[in-house]
């Protein structure tokens, strides 16, 4: 596992929180899209980027 794949997971699961605490506090749908949207963008090409692969 490399740097740039442990910093994209990492993003990832921060924006994951960051739209459970939003959801939590009622915040609107549209920021709680983008921020989800933007967590599984970061988790999925985290992981993509992991060595065990290929």
């Amino acid at each position: 596992m490399n740097g740039v794949s442990t910093l994209l997971i990492f993003v990832g699961l921060f924006l994951l929180g960051g739209a459970i605490s939003f959801w939590k506090q009622k915040m609107p749908k549209g920021v709680i899209t983008l921020l989800g949207i933007g967590a599984a963008l970061a988790l999925l090409a985290g992981i993509l980027r992991l060595e065990v692969w290929a």
